[in-house]
């Protein structure tokens, strides 16, 4: 029973899809860029879009690298904190020998 329903679905589909086919002219299925038109507002907008797409990409891109190097730079700033401190306090313990 079970089989014929999923044949029954996969014929379904099968025929609706080749009626779009058949039916459908090339003009319905291409975009304005690939029937040809020239500059329009639609491609207008959409290099727009990349270019907004494009610029929350590198400015991600540019905060994360930017947090890297600040978390860099303060390990580095209490390392160099924690060397002088050690450095200090082995000073002050040969002095008192």
């Amino acid at each position: 029973m079970k089989a014929r329903q999923a044949r029954r679905r996969i014929s379904q589909a099968l025929t609706t899809a080749a009626a779009v086919v058949i039916g459908g002219s090339s003009s319905v299925f291409a975009c304005p860029v690939c029937f040809g038109a020239a500059e329009t507002g639609m491609i207008d907008g959409a290099k727009l879009g990349i270019l907004a797409l494009l610029a929350v990409t590198l400015a991600v891109q540019g905060a994360f690298v930017a947090f890297f190097l600040y978390l860099r730079k303060r390990a580095k700033r209490i390392a160099d904190i924690d060397l002088d401190t050690e450095w200090s306090e082995l000073q002050g313990g040969a002095s008192r020998t």
